[in-house]
């Protein structure tokens, strides 16, 4: 199915879920194209974050039905896609929070959303765009790169907010409690946050810059609550949702603190228990990966329209995955696959290995050394993940790492590429064997023929376990507000 429609200003978004691989793929390899930083002058970086992404993504494979992204699909086949990526937590911003400094969670105390202020945690850490900044960038972020919205001046030449008013159709609106709220939109598109961020960027690549562009692009979408426009619910008809695979009998054989830590979003909904309201659920996702797979068009054709197009290093990636229904679970916050697996993709100058998939096991903490070396910029010394330039030069060479991922204090996942292994801060252990149970129904961790496999994937646990940042003092309203 196509993203079709008139050239109203409503339907202006159709137009971008049409794009094409080649397009951009061969004007990167056009002579005589226009850019402002030429051969030889370090590349540009387009960053794009999204928020709650799981592998719901066609190049991904991980909805067992029909996905439509042909816009991160066609980054991916210009590009490597690290098929095989995970978040270093399974919170907006730890996660986000170690992505730009390069720390992990485990390291700088930040656990979970509360503990905010990362600046008061680490006040001597250099942002990814900040090196950026200092080393010759023009550094441009919109809407949510970092989790509170960071407008800093050390990080940013310009910082634009999200600007948006929704227009729900109310007979399509549902909410259930505090799990999930979805509905359908109407009104123009422009009127739409994740719209305004994509037309925002399109506006900074139009412009001439007299210095190499950092340009960071955070869309809320996946994000709940699941409103996307009407058009995009209707690429995915009820009859058509594919449920996740379950098994009934999953949580027996996961130790209390698992079931804890998952049951904090995932009890006291029966509302979730029936199969016609999670198809609605579902449906509502997959709307809203498509709405924003529909916004990435928009930035990667005005890239492509560019001075900007054969000198620009583009990054996709989501700050962590989603459950929606997988071990009885509808959110976030696991140290289960669902949880931490995430779209993660490099295309551009020094990525040679246009289409090619890597299934090696990284990490998003990678990602900031990986931006550093491939643009030629001092290293970090302080970086706790490793440059994926090995990888993007030949998806075979010799790589032995695995993605670490925290939620709170002392509760870690370990991800190899047969393995997960999660010991819980009460000392309480999972371990999963991708290669014969991908969708980590048995926990192998009491028998005693896997010690060794234990003992093994326990030695690559985080040393440093900070304590957790202080919860800041929330400010009083000042009167009138």
């Amino acid at each position: 199915m196509e993203f079709r429609g008139n050239m109203s200003r409503r339907n202006f978004l159709t137009r971008a879920g049409c794009a094409t691989v080649g397009a951009w793929a061969s004007s990167l390899a056009r002579p005589g194209t226009a850019r402002a930083a030429g051969h030889g002058n370090p590349p540009n970086v387009l960053f794009i974050s999204i928020e709650d992404l799981n592998d719901w993504v066609g190049c991904l494979d991980g909805y067992e039905g029909v996905v439509h992204t042909p816009n991160m699909d066609r980054l991916a086949a210009r590009g490597v896609l690290f098929t095989n990526a995970h978040a270093t937590a399974t919170v907006c911003n730890p996660s986000r929070t170690s992505v730009m400094t390069g720390i992990r969670p485990s390291t700088s105390g930040i656990y979970l959303n509360e503990h905010h202020p990362y600046r008061v945690a680490m006040p001597d850490a250099i942002t990814l765009p900040q090196h950026f900044k200092n080393n010759g960038y023009h550094t441009v972020g919109i809407n949510k790169i970092f989790h509170g919205r960071d407008a800093s001046p050390l990080s940013w030449d310009v910082y634009e907010r999200m600007k948006e008013k929704v227009h729900v159709i109310e007979s399509t609106r549902h909410r259930i409690n505090r799990a999930v709220t979805w509905a359908q939109l109407d009104g123009p598109d422009e009127d739409v946050g994740d719209v305004y961020c994509a037309q925002t960027a399109a506006r900074h690549l139009k412009q001439v810059h007299d210095k190499p562009l950092f340009l960071g692009v955070g869309f809320n979408r996946p994000h709940e609550p699941y409103f996307a426009p009407k058009r995009f619910f209707d690429l995915y008809p009820l009859d058509s949702i594919v449920l996740p695979t379950v098994s009934p009998d999953d949580l027996d054989d996961v130790p209390p603190m698992g079931k804890a830590l998952a049951a904090t979003y995932s009890k006291g909904f029966p509302e979730l228990e029936d199969p016609e309201v999670q198809k609605h659920v579902v449906q509502a996702y997959l709307a809203c990966i498509s709405f924003t797979d529909a916004c990435v068009g928009i930035v990667l054709d005005a890239l492509e329209a560019s001075p900007y197009a054969e000198n620009t290093l583009a990054v996709l990636w989501s700050d962590h995955g989603m459950h929606l229904g997988e071990k009885s679970h509808w959110c976030k916050m696991t140290l289960w696959e669902e949880s931490t697996r995430v779209p993660f993709i490099m295309a551009g100058p020094g990525v040679p290995q246009a289409g090619e998939a890597c299934d090696r096991v990284v990490s998003l903490l990678d990602m900031y050394p990986t931006l550093v070396d491939c643009c030629g910029l001092p290293p970090v010394a302080a970086l706790e993940g490793q440059s994926l330039r090995p990888l993007l030069n030949d998806r075979d060479a010799p790589w032995d790492h695995a993605a670490i991922t925290t939620y709170g204090k002392n509760n870690h996942a370990v991800r190899t590429a047969r393995w997960r292994y999660i010991r819980y801060s009460d000392g309480s252990e999972e371990l999963y064997d991708h290669d014969k149970d991908p969708k980590e129904w048995t926990n192998l961790a009491k028998r005693t023929e896997f010690a060794k496999v234990k003992t093994e994937m326990a030695a690559k646990l985080p040393k440093v376990n900070a304590e957790p940042m202080p919860v800041p003092p929330k400010e009083p309203k000042k009167r009138g507000q």
